[in-house]
């Protein structure tokens, strides 16, 4: 007998997963702890199998839901990209959408690519700057929406994600072993530069900026290189490079950073366009997860 997929019941997985527990899935998913522990439970007793196991305190996928993880998120985001289709008639015009240069490459493609199928006659104009930057625009009329990457959320914003700033660095370099430690910095507006600056100064590890921008590429030029470390979203790094965390941070004498919350900032009285384009960022952002623990 042919059997469904209940869509909440693959959502909740894709969050536990993305949250790394079942209580922040919970809070993410807006329902409660018991309820979030079902959702899974039930979507277990579908597909007879365990996805989840534990390790220690932390919640690791079985390989089970290692399988689940890359279907269930092609799943989900066909989902909703049929969804939003159907749901929403077609537009005409324009939307402008600041991004921090540290989201564009990882996260807005899939978003504008879904959109652009949905939407064909709307056309979408990218703003790429600091997310501070970002921000200003929103305020003085310049962008729609503004994506931004910061340590809070302000008012009449919504958290789409919380991820990690975490050490980044060349596979098999040795960057973060040399002293004082070369560091690519954001430019002054950036707001990961402060955040490490000061990390680095609570231990009083000695460094020295080797790369002073915001863009992606001169960034990423200079960690390919094995020159600098950086301080980027965890989710949002390239596989080509590595995560510098573990017995090997605590060699290098790499501090902890905290985590960062990844933002949706609307403008009053938005068109239909833009709103469905918001649609599209929260969508694309429920359904791109990482595996717990993987680098």
């Amino acid at each position: 007998m042919r059997k469904d997929l209940d869509m909440a019941l693959v959502r909740a997985f894709l969050t536990v997963v993305e949250s790394g527990g079942v209580t922040r899935a919970a809070a993410a998913l807006g329902v409660s702890q018991a309820a979030a522990s079902q959702q899974i439970k039930r979507l277990e007793e579908a597909l007879d199998c365990r996805l989840f196991e534990r390790a220690g305190r932390r919640l690791a996928l079985a390989p089970a839901g290692e399988r689940l993880m890359a279907q269930a998120r092609r799943l989900l985001a066909m989902n909703d990209e049929v969804w939003s289709s159907m749901r929403t008639p077609s537009f005409e015009g324009e939307v402008r959408l600041g991004v921090p240069y540290d989201l564009v490459g990882s996260f807005v493609p899939g978003v504008l690519r879904r959109f652009a199928k949905a939407q064909p006659r709307v056309r979408v104009s990218l703003v790429c700057e600091d997310s501070r930057i970002v921000r200003e625009a929103l305020k003085s009329g310049g962008v729609d929406l503004a994506l931004t990457t910061e340590a809070d959320c302000g008012r009449h914003g919504e958290t789409l994600r919380t991820d990690r700033l975490v050490w980044v660095g060349a596979r098999g370099g040795d960057a973060h072993l040399k002293d004082p430690l070369p560091v690519s910095l954001g430019a002054p507006s950036c707001v990961f530069r402060p955040v490490a600056i000061e990390a680095l100064g609570r231990i009083r590890r000695d460094w020295r900026a080797v790369c002073e921008v915001s863009r992606m590429e001169p960034v990423y030029a200079v960690l390919e290189a094995g020159l600098a470390v950086a301080p980027l979203l965890r989710s949002s790094v390239p596989e080509r490079f590595e995560i510098l965390s573990g017995a090997g941070a605590r060699e290098a004498r790499l501090p902890p950073l905290p985590e960062f919350r990844i933002n949706l900032y609307a403008a009053q009285g938005l068109s239909p366009a833009a709103r469905d384009l918001a649609d599209h960022v929260r969508a694309g952002f429920s359904g791109r997860v990482r595996s717990p623990g993987n680098n």
